[in-house]
This record gives C-alpha cells, structure tokens and sequence, in this order.
C-alpha cells in the first residue's frame, strides 16, 4: 500500500469519525469527487488540501501525513537518536534491543524514512553483536528498497556494511560481487566519502580473497580517488586499506608509511574510539612487519588499552586488544602477563564472537604451554578448536588451527596436533 493509500484511507477513517459525509468535509472550498478520489487514494492531495483537510477534521497534519500525532514522531525520533547513541558509544546490546523496540512499534509502519533508518540501525547493531547471517538477511532485505525511495549514500552505506558481514563471514565472493555491483552502479567520476569508504572495504575483501595482484591495483586507483577528495574520511580509510594490501604482498616499511598517514589523519577527527581502533590496528601492523620491535608494539597497544578503557570502546574493542597484548607479551616470554590478558579477554567475550573467542583460547593455551601446565593448555587449545570448528574457513582460521596444532606437539598431544594440522589445510582447500 503506497502511501497517497494511507493518507487517504485516514482521511476517510476520521471523517466518519467525526460523522461527517464527504460533502460536507469538501464544502466549500473543495468538490465531494474530488474528495472521493483523494479517499480512494486515485488524487495526491496538495500540501494547502491537507493543511486545509486537517483543521477541518481537527487533526494534526502530522497525522494526517504520517499516520502519528506530532507527540509520537517527537518520541519515535528520540528513541532513533538514544539507539544511534548507544551504537555509536560501543554499546552494541542496548543499541540492537533499542532499535528492535523501534521496529516492534506500530507507530514506525507508515514512516518509511524513520523505518528504514531503524531497520539499518538494527543491522548495524546486529552485526557489530556478532549474528553475521541476520545482518546480512536485513541489508539484503534493505538494498531491495526501489531506488527512488532511498537516498542514494544510504543505499551505498548498507553496500558497504553487507560487503562487510560477508568477508567476515568468509563469503568472499558475495563480499566482492556487492562491491563491484555498487560501483559500477554509481559515477566513480564524482568521488565521495561514501564511495571510498565501499571501495575500501572491496579492497579489502581482494586482500583477504588473496587476490593480490588485482588488490594492488585497485589500492593505486583508491589512493589516487582519496588525495583527489582530500577529506579525512576518504585519506583514513584508503591509507589503511592500502596498507593492509601493502603488507600482504611483502612491501612491509611501505604499509607502516601507509597506516602512519591513517593515524595521523584520524588523530586530527577528535574521535577517540576510533583513533584508539586505528591504534590497535597499526600496533598489530608494527608486530608483524618489524616483529623484532616487540617493546615498541607492547608500549602503542597498552596505550591503547588504556584509551579504550576511558573511551566509548565496546567490550569486543577492549577484548581484542587484551588478545593482542598477550600474543605480544608471549613473544617477549612472559607467559604470566599473556595468560592474564588472555584471561580477561574472554571474560569480556559475548558468544558470536567465535574468531576472538577461538584466538583468546588459543593464546592462553600458548600461555599455558610455556608456564608448563600442559592440561590447562590442553584444555584451552581443544576450546579453541570448538570455537574454530563454527568459524568461517577462511585463512584466519587456518592460522589459528596451525598454530594450535603446533602448540599440541610441543606438550606432545600428537594426535591432536594431527588433527588440528588437517583442519588447517581444510581451511585452504587442500
């Protein structure tokens, strides 16, 4: 039912209502047919007829148009701003059970605009808890909206977020295809921040495809793109991607300069969450090009640790860095200090979260194995594996079984180690 239906079947509910014939609602001004047809929703009533319809009906013209009172569009909205807070703030739970209220209510039905904004909220949220399938159920359900009826850097937005939930889902062709079919769809001529921001997830998405040459390709066009619009957005998201990709095809001091350019960037926004995440990023980035400054990295991570802590960080933000200065500590043996940050990442880990639920594990097994308490390492190592088994098969976790296969050989649980060699392989089809 469009919406010329809705206004009009209103105007008929409240006009009997108020037991009135159509006549008399159109006396004087208008005609009864002309009434009629506005009714049958067959005639779009000017914004002067639905002024003149809504005193004569003594209704607001918010109703009239919207289907709510002016009382409930102010409440509907606050209620949108308090759910796009708590997302904002990290506060993934409340903001997905706020926007979920929003849906459940009736008042939202004929509100297109204040749905879809929920809708995608709710995605967003959705994703950010770890349910990948769901929010990829929605954003397909969104991107299906007609085109006239959605603008079109929202339609671009939930390009960028569906890419998104399937690489991480390890669904790598459908991340690519969203990419490339959003792009072509739109006039790469005209550069935006939201055009760069789809690219640079497609970038990504090459990187972790392993399609490196088409990937260092498109990171030379993206640069280009993001120094021609010369925004922070744009700079930040390009230099990062490019760099990740700088970093997969071994041109490691070439990704530092990359993410350095990021951060600095991103240093001047005055987003502290975000410059604590590019933080992180660019610690783990420093680890695994130039692994033997391992003070350097433990110094920038427990920086951002603390920065995390005292911003609006999410519990999986904070978790992920805790994971990461246990791998650090765990190269500079010191297995005491990794076995507590593993310990108080998984104490903050939800369940959807399996890649990170996996990797806490299977570091505080690492943990274990060097302090020399082999059940307890046993026992975390085959928790990881659980976590790895509901994990998409993609090279992280090929990574992860290898290095818990490893781990297995060294407290010389041979038989596990095997099996944990042969989901690694799995992993990249062999």
């Amino acid at each position: 039912m469009t919406s010329q239906d809705l206004v009009g079947q209103r105007i008929k509910m409240i006009r009997r209502q108020r037991g009135l014939s159509q006549a008399q609602l159109a006396h004087p001004e208008l005609s009864d047919s002309y009434v009629s047809l506005i009714e049958s929703g067959k005639r779009t009533p000017t914004p002067a007829v639905l002024e003149l319809l809504s005193q004569k009906l003594d209704c607001s013209l918010t109703y009239l148009i919207n289907g709510v009172t002016a009382e409930q569009m102010e409440e509907l909205e606050l209620g949108l701003r308090f759910a796009r807070l708590a997302l904002d703030n990290g506060e993934v739970e409340e903001a997905r059970r706020r926007f979920g209220e929003l849906l459940a209510d009736r008042s939202l039905v004929g509100l297109s605009q204040l749905h879809q904004d929920a809708e995608f909220g709710y995605a967003l949220a959705t994703e950010a808890c770890g349910h990948l399938g769901e929010a990829v159920t929605i954003l397909n359900g969104l991107l299906e909206t007609e085109a006239g009826a959605m603008p079109e850097d929202r339609r671009v937005a939930i390009a960028v977020a569906l890419c998104r939930c399937y690489r991480e889902k390890g669904d790598l062709g459908l991340a690519v295809q969203v990419g490339e079919t959003m792009l072509k769809d739109m006039n790469r001529a005209t550069w935006t921040d939201d055009l760069i921001e789809l690219a640079a997830t497609l970038l990504a998405a090459y990187g972790v495809r392993g399609d490196l040459l088409r990937a260092s390709q498109f990171a030379n066009e993206l640069l280009a793109a993001a120094d021609l619009l010369g925004t922070p957005r744009a700079t930040v998201a390009a230099n990062w991607n490019a760099a990740r990709i700088a970093e997969l095809t071994g041109r490691g001091e070439e990704s530092l300069a990359l993410a350095e350019r990021a951060l600095a960037v991103q240093g001047e926004t005055g987003d502290s969450r975000n410059l604590a995440r590019l933080r992180l990023a660019y610690a783990i980035l420093l680890l695994r090009v130039r692994p033997d400054d391992l003070e350097t990295a433990r110094d920038l991570m427990e920086r951002t640790h603390r920065e995390l802590g005292e911003s609006a960080a999410s519990k999986a933000d904070i978790a992920r860095c805790s994971v990461f200065l246990a791998r650090t500590e765990l190269a500079l043996r010191h297995p005491e200090q990794a076995a507590e940050h593993a310990q108080a990442a998984k104490d903050l880990l939800e369940e959807p979260l399996r890649e990170l639920r996996a990797e806490a594990h299977l570091v505080l097994g690492q943990a274990y194995e060097q302090l020399g308490r082999h059940d307890e390492a046993a026992a975390e190592l085959a928790a990881a594996g659980e976590w790895l088994e509901r994990s998409p098969k993609v090279r992280m976790a090929a990574q992860g079984w290898l290095e818990a296969a490893e781990a297995f050989q060294r407290i010389e649980d041979h038989s596990a180690g095997a099996v944990a060699y042969q989901r690694a392989l799995a992993c990249v089809g062999l």
